[in-house]
Formats: C-alpha cells, structure tokens, sequence
C-alpha cells in the first residue's frame, strides 16, 4: 500500500473522525455490556473486546471507517460454551475463532458475496433496523414520563441540529445535552451505570488456562466455526452496506483476515469473539466517520472512557442512547423498498420478506440471509428452466427439425424431454441447439435419452449447433455417441 493511501485513510479527515469515533465509543458500551450478558461473562469482558477489535481492526481491516466490536450475533453462540465449560474455554474458542477466520481470508471467501442478491442485502438491513429498533423497547419497562421526553428530545437535537450546523456530530451533542439535564435534575432515568458494574482497569495479556489437547479442541471448534462463520457473514453485508453508503470499495477478503487477527487479540486480552457492526458503523458514518480514525478512536475512547472517565460514563442516561440507535434503526431500514413492492418482480419481495421474518423470528442474521440466498437461488432456477422446443420443418416431411431455446440443466430436463414425441412418423430429426446451452450431467443425459428412444423406434437423431462447452461435456459424458452404443441399445 503507498504510503499516500494510507496518509489519506488515517488522516484524511481527522475532525470528522475524531468526532464521530466518540460518539461511537459511547454508543458501544451499552451494547457490549448487553452482549456480554447473553454470553454469560462480566461486563467487563465484553468492552475488552470492543476495545481490542476495534483498535486492531483499524490497522489490519480492508474496510476504513467499518466499526467491529463485540456483538450479539456471536455472543448469542457463546452462551452454552461459557455455561459448561467456563470463561477460559470461551477466550479459548475466540482466538480459533481468529485463526479459521484468517484462513477463511487467504482461501478469499470474500468472492462469495458476489451470491448474495439485492433483494437479500435489502431483507438483512430491513432486519437489522427492526431488531436494532425492539431491543431499545427493553429500556422503557418501568420507566416514568422523564424517559420518554429525554428520549424525544435527543431525537428532536439529532435531526434538527444538522439543518443549522454539522460542525459537530448532532448524536454527540444529544448524548452530552441529555446527561446534562440528567445530572441537573437529578432524575430518576436508568444509566449506563444500572447495566453491570464497570472497573477501572486495563486488559491484561493472558493464555487460556485450559488443557492443550484433542479434548479441548473437540470442545471449542464447533463453537469456534459456527463464530467464524457467523461472524464473517455479517462482517462481509456490513462491508458491502458501508461501500454503498460511501460509494467506495472495500477489501473483502483483507477484512476477512483482519476480523481474524483482531478475535486472536481479543481472546489473548481476555475478550469474546466479535465481528462488524452494522449499527455501529451507521452510526459512524453518518457521524461523519470516514477513515481508519475513526475506528481507532472508538476503541481507545471506549476504554479511556472506562479507565479515566468512568465517573462520568456510569452517568450517561441509557435514553440518550436509546435515541441514538433509534436513528440507526430509522436510517438502515430502506424504506424505498415498501414502494417498490409494485415494481420489483414478486420473487424479489418473497426473497426480502422471508429474509426479514427469519432473521426477526431467529434473531440470526446468518440463518436469515442463508434463507434468503437459498430462495433466490430456487427462483433464479425456476425461471431459467423453462426450455421452449419449436418444429421448424415442413409438414408431412420424412425429416423434422427441432429448434432448442434456453438453458438445460436438471431443472428443465424433464419438460425438454416431455416436448418430444417418439412415436412420430418420420425417418430422421435434426436436433438444432444452437439457441440452448448444456449445463451438467442431468442435459446430457436428457440428449442421450432423446436419441435412444428416437433410435429405439427406427428414427435417427443429429444433433446441431451444440457449442464449445456443451460440445466438451457432451464428449466428455455422453452415452449414445460411443462407438456400438446404439446397436447395443437396439438389441435388447
């Protein structure tokens, strides 16, 4: 990389980052506290990882601005770990999160997002903003009218401060009003401090202290995969979520093993595994995050924040935060794709729709997006099959031409096969597969079927046309065209 790439993505836009990695940083604790609870572990453990993740993945990822920290679509796979086995099997199980996650990078598994349809990306941040959305509602049980009007106001300074100044993030200034107030009246609203109890204290280097043996991997590598794997894909959408926002490209694969090194640093620091965060990195670049900055500045104001502030930190109202990712959740949903539902083929919704009701019934954006991708694929296969065969030759002729249009493969063998019938009075059928395309084994088997039954009843088949590849796989598997294979046929 030359050094003026990196000039640019560090300090090519210092305020912007600088300020926008604040508000990040504040907005990380409550979720890593949140996501350090569905685990199992202390508070503490959680932050260490957003610590860790987030200042290792500012050198190492492929993705400038992307925020990644502990979260809840990995913590969510930890929590069996850590209840049978303890913390120690769960940072063992985060650092071979790391390394399968580098190797997913070098064997670029990046390539694969290049499967996942728009209509899926559109049903996982539809998704997303509807999960990021209901997980606020928690806040408001119990709480009296205070946290309602603290919550309105911080939306009402988020949205109308921007009209007459951006020279400061408007979430930061939300944030800061908000506590102000809090402090002020001495209000009674739930803080970052009512989460879990925070210390003041650095993360230490440490080796899991568990046994180095078959054992434990048989243990650990079930979770450790299912983290990687989960943890990629979300890391990989928010990537391509990020580019379209900033109409920029990212290293796909670079992130992939940046993700990897940054889980290893993590579980050696006594963190659990995480991954990008979609909401986080909304929140960034709407905060005007561009730069690898901006990442760093999340990590290392979160833990200055816990370290030196922390008096300070445990006074934040949880409603100033709330209106933060109330923001997030109203500007990651797309809400362009409600009035494209008239416009788009209706595959396209069913795809975004499930994609949306799996990942909200599951809480698993994998398994939604897997869904998703799967549907697609059923649709796109649907629609390709259909195979139109035209009788082209004059009637009454001894000899019939077939004209083959579209795609075969094993969706569409059956109808191409039922088209023919091969009981017709005729001597001879030209096959014409100029307009068709032989996709597997299932196509040239279909062929091999047509010119046996026709041969079968007296008739004999050429086939035209075929192109460059059809014609190698036809060579390569094709039964009827062996020497003797016919005359075989023939005398049974």
């Amino acid at each position: 990389m030359k050094f003026s790439t990196i000039k640019h993505s560090w300090f090519g836009n210092i305020k912007g980052d600088l300020l926008s990695g604040i508000v990040v940083a504040m907005a990380l604790i409550p979720e890593a506290i949140a996501f350090s609870i569905i685990a199992g572990v202390d508070p503490m453990i959680g932050l260490y990882a957003s610590f860790c993740i987030a200042v290792t993945i500012s050198f190492v990822g492929g993705r400038p601005g992307m925020i990644s920290a502990a979260t809840g679509a990995t913590a969510l796979l930890m929590t069996s770990l850590v209840k049978e086995h303890g913390l120690h099997y769960l940072l063992a199980a985060t650092i071979l999160t790391g390394v399968l996650q580098i190797i997913m990078g070098a064997l670029k598994l990046g390539r694969l997002m290049k499967f996942v349809p728009r209509s899926v990306m559109t049903g996982f941040v539809n998704a997303l903003a509807i999960l990021i959305f209901s997980a606020q509602l928690v806040q408001f049980q119990g709480a009296g009218w205070q946290m309602y009007a603290m919550v309105a106001l911080a939306l009402v300074i988020i949205y109308i401060l921007p009209r007459f100044t951006k020279a400061v993030p408007a979430p930061l200034v939300a944030i800061l009003v908000i506590t102000v107030i809090s402090i002020m009246t001495g209000s009674d609203v739930r803080t970052v401090g009512d989460l879990g109890e925070l210390t003041s204290t650095l993360p230490v280097f440490l080796i899991p202290d568990i046994p180095f043996n078959l054992e434990t991997l048989q243990i650990i590598f079930p979770y450790a995969i299912s983290i990687a794997i989960v943890g990629l894909v979300e890391t990989l959408l928010t990537a391509t979520i990020v580019d379209d926002m900033t109409d920029t490209e990212s290293d796909k694969n670079k992130e992939a093993r940046g993700q990897g090194i940054a889980n290893i640093v993590s579980g050696l620091f006594g963190g659990m595994a995480g991954c990008a965060m979609i909401g986080q990195s909304v929140i960034n670049v709407k905060s005007g995050g561009r730069g690898r900055l901006s990442t760093f500045i999340a990590g290392a104001f979160l833990l200055t924040l816990i370290v030196l502030l922390k008096s300070f930190l445990v006074q934040i109202p949880m409603a100033a935060l709330v209106a933060v990712m109330f923001m997030v959740s109203i500007g990651t949903f797309d809400w362009s794709s409600l009035k494209n539902f008239k416009r788009v083929p209706i595959t396209d919704s069913i795809v975004m729709v499930m994609t949306v009701i799996t990942v909200v019934m599951t809480n698993n954006l994998s398994l939604g997006v897997l869904v998703g991708v799967i549907l697609s694929a059923i649709f796109f296969a649907s629609k390709i099959s259909k195979v139109k065969v035209t009788n082209v030759s004059a009637i009454g002729a001894n000899k019939k031409t077939y004209q083959v249009t579209g795609q075969l493969f094993f969706a569409s063998v059956t109808d191409f096969i039922n088209s023919f019938d091969f009981k017709e009075e005729v001597k001879e059928i030209d096959l014409d597969l100029s307009d068709a395309h032989l996709w597997d084994d299932s196509a040239v088997g279909a062929i091999d079927k047509i010119v046996i039954k026709f041969h079968q009843n007296g008739v004999k088949v050429n086939l035209k046309g075929l192109n460059t590849e059809s014609h190698k796989l036809m060579n390569k598997i094709a039964v009827h065209n062996k020497p003797g294979s016919l005359e075989k046929v023939a005398s049974h």
